[in-house]
């Protein structure tokens, strides 16, 4: 984390990427960034205008235990069931940090400011208890410009659909693949058509599309690296930005379309995209190379403090480089699909995999807990 002490010029890379249009999302959050100032400062000195979280982020950071203390005190006297810990805990993160970016989401009319949080993810193929579970969300973080993250699996599509529909704001995550995020944007147009058939103001309901990036190289490179030829080695590093950037004209598409125009007419905000997982596994790429590359009007890429800094420091943010990038886009992951690395087959297993990745943080989060209250005399059944 940066020092309260240490001054960060704004006239740099992260000012530039925002000026074109890249609205810039903290990925993490914990008690001790609220309580310190931490958040306030990023705020301050890094044109950070949103936080996300996971079950990850909540796990390392509630795992921890540290500013977490007093609450698993007052939470062991009250004999409460570990989830109930959990939500209480996570909520009034959540809760905080709302509070702490309200002023930038009342200055970007509900744009930005914006704290997500995700549904339990073990309810990632359960639509009816995954809409209840974002109604209970929203009612207990209680800020307006909170947004619920629900995963864009087959029994989440429907669950966007409603959530929207009763005019709360949804944060939609683990989105791989083109196919499923035309979907995605589908369902957020059925859900605004809802609302508005329920007399609920449009231009109160925002959204965004979670594209994953850096899973997607991670996949496809580790399979051209096996094949070793020439060929395949020179694809390496090129299909993750090939599939965002496509997935951007999938997003122009959609909202220039006559659906969508009358949407519009109704004071209704796009679904903008959002680049997830923009930090860089492979140590050989640049550490900025998923924020550097993915400049468009419109979006919002959310960024681990690791990328942040690193873009702060030597970000290369020279305009948009994604709306002219159309056709090499198709051509690299046609090449890929040429080598046999089927698309289908990568972005399905990486769908399965962030499913399954978020189920194990959450009950490692989940046993972390029960431990705590434990030792505090209490067995959390």
């Amino acid at each position: 984390m940066i020092t309260v002490t240490e001054v960060t010029a704004t006239a740099g890379a992260l000012k530039r990427l925002s000026d074109e249009g890249v609205s810039i999302w903290l990925d993490d959050l914990s008690r001790k960034r609220i309580e310190s100032g931490n958040l306030a400062e990023l705020v301050d000195t890094r044109n950070v205008v949103g936080v996300t979280t996971n079950p990850s982020i909540f796990q390392a950071a509630i795992g921890s235990g540290e500013g977490y203390e007093e609450q698993l005190a007052d939470l062991a006297v009250r004999k409460v069931t570990v989830e109930e810990a959990v939500r209480m805990m996570t909520t009034a993160d959540v809760r905080a940090a709302a509070d702490i970016l309200r002023p930038v989401y009342e200055a970007t009319g509900g744009q930005d400011g914006r704290v997500s949080i995700e549904v339990d993810p073990r309810l990632a193929h359960n639509t009816a208890a995954t809409i209840a579970e974002a109604k209970q969300l929203a009612w207990l973080v209680d800020r307006s410009n909170v947004m619920i993250k629900i995963p864009a699996t087959k029994a989440g599509l429907p669950a966007i659909t409603e959530v929207i529909g009763e005019g709360i704001s949804v944060n939609v995550t683990l989105i791989f693949s083109l196919e499923r995020y035309r979907e995605v944007m589908d369902a957020y147009l059925a859900g605004l058509e809802k609302a508005r058939a329920a007399g609920i103001d449009l231009a109160t309901i925002h959204s965004v599309a979670s594209f994953f990036v850096s899973r997607v190289d991670s996949e496809i490179d580790k399979r051209l690296t096996a094949l070793a030829t020439d060929e395949a080695l020179a694809l390496k590093g090129k299909a993750a930005l090939a599939n965002a950037r496509l997935a951007y004209e999938a997003y122009e598409d959609v909202f220039s379309s006559a659906r969508w125009t009358v949407l519009a007419g109704a004071k209704a905000n796009k679904q903008r995209p959002l680049w997830a997982s923009t930090g860089v596994k492979d140590p050989s790429y640049k550490d900025t190379l998923y924020v550097d590359e993915l400049v468009a009007p419109g979006t919002v890429n959310t960024m681990p403090e690791a990328t942040l800094n690193a873009t702060a420091d030597h970000g290369d943010i020279h305009g948009d480089t994604v709306t002219g990038g159309y056709a090499q886009a198709r051509a690299d992951l046609d090449a890929v699909e040429r080598l046999g690395i089927s698309y289908d087959v990568v972005v399905k297993q990486l769908e399965d995999e962030g499913v399954a990745k978020f189920e194990v943080a959450w009950q490692d989060l989940l046993d972390a807990v029960a431990k705590s209250l434990s030792s505090k005399g209490v067995d959390g059944e």
